[in-house]
């Protein structure tokens, strides 16, 4: 049975091309680039050329991006380098859709202190930007917002958010892991000082990801050690995991017009045709401002994992959330912060495309998924008792 693999915004496919420009840099030029003898040492060209290719699609200076491991330590290592550059200020603004490498740091500094101020956003998982603004104080160190929703692929106004904070005085980080590669970005007339992004997500391998720090910015390091990363990351590089970043972003930047309205055409067929032939089910999220590979979509009466389970059996991969809280049985944060009821709640899932997803993929999808919930809804005796569903779902959550 092949595998349809429709979990991108979880991780992504190597490239193949990535993987070719990569396996050197394992087998044969393996020495370390801060060594003084040539064989180390040639590979800090091959090491500028990735910084390179990586600065080329966000539009930054290559001297401003700073590897890290994932997105988890660029997200960590933001937000703790813009408070200590400032540690006279202990106000932080974020969201409350955040990723948990973001949500998580805030409620530890919060036992350390740090006053968190936690945005709300609408039942389309928008941010008002008047609450925001309302937010910012003089003792504001930083505010950090993701440029677009793991979950729902909503985008937030992030520009717009950036004038306000550089109004203020505060440090601006954005987790841009899922919009990197999906949206056009250029860093050189941007109000962000500090931007996350993950190699896996635009198909790189897992364990490289980058940072980019605004020249100009005060940056106190997470890792301390040696000198790698002109100070700001101590650590051996990771060339074969650079060398294929850098491979990734060239070729995310090369196809990113024709890959986005590619992706965005295939998401909406399964998502107008689904709707069309399932009743009660409806898109989470902003459909107008959100990622083009991304649509969520909330099938009232039953449960995800359910669907998921089902969806399994037949090969096809989706989410009903972050990968990173995939271990829970709590429903997503994310869509309670948008205060959708119980009855879509539990069973939305998720379906993220990538430019390898076909239109014979979708087709099966589209085959395969009203059977699937009709057949889940007659097991359930709440599927015309809003009432009765409402009572389950209070009794195993309180």
């Amino acid at each position: 049975m092949s595998i349809i693999y429709l979990d991108n915004n979880a991780t992504t496919k190597v490239d193949p091309e990535v993987l070719e420009v990569m396996l050197p840099y394992l087998r044969d030029y393996y020495g370390n680039p801060s060594s003084m003898h040539t064989f180390g040492g040639q590979l800090g060209k091959a090491v500028k050329t990735a910084r390179q290719q990586l600065a080329a699609l966000i539009g930054a200076d290559e001297s401003e991006i700073v590897y890290t491991s994932c997105g988890t330590e660029g997200d960590n290592a933001a937000i703790r380098a813009a408070l200590l550059a400032q540690p006279q200020k202990r106000h932080i603004i974020t969201t409350q859709v955040e990723h948990p490498a973001v949500l998580n740091v805030c409620k530890q500094l919060e036992t350390q202190g740090y006053t968190v101020t936690y945005l709300s956003v609408n039942s389309q998982g928008q941010l008002d930007l008047d609450e925001l603004e309302a937010s910012l104080t003089g003792n504001t160190a930083l505010v950090t917002i993701m440029y677009a929703n793991n979950e729902t692929g909503t985008v937030f106004p992030i520009e717009q958010v950036g004038l306000r904070v550089k109004q203020s005085g505060a440090i601006f980080h954005v987790d841009a892991v899922q919009a990197v590669g999906k949206i056009p970005m250029n860093m050189k007339t941007s109000t962000i000082d500090m931007l996350t992004l993950s190699g896996h997500k635009i198909h790189a391998p897992k364990g490289i990801g980058a940072l980019y720090v605004r020249r100009g910015v005060r940056f106190r390091p997470l890792l301390i050690g040696g000198h790698q990363e002109r100070g700001r990351r101590a650590g051996t590089e990771n060339v074969p995991g650079i060398i294929a970043l850098g491979k990734a972003a060239e070729l995310e930047l090369l196809h990113l017009e024709e890959a986005t309205a590619r992706e965005r055409k295939l998401r909406d067929r399964l998502e107008q045709t689904l709707l069309a032939k399932i009743p009660d089910c409806e898109v989470n999220g902003d459909v107008t401002q959100r990622l083009p590979n991304t649509t969520n979509i909330g099938f009232k009466y039953i449960e995800g994992e359910a669907i998921l389970l089902s969806l399994n059996k037949y090969g096809i991969c989706a989410s009903s959330g972050s990968a990173c809280t995939s271990g829970s049985l709590e429903p997503s944060h994310v869509l309670r912060a948008m205060g959708l009821p119980y009855t879509t709640l539990h069973g939305s899932i998720r379906f993220s495309l990538s430019r390898y997803t076909t239109e014979a993929e979708i087709d099966r999808v589209i085959e395969v998924m009203p059977d699937i919930v009709q057949r889940l809804r007659a097991m359930s005796p709440f599927q015309n008792d809003n009432a009765g569903w409402l009572q389950e779902q209070a009794l195993i959550h309180n």
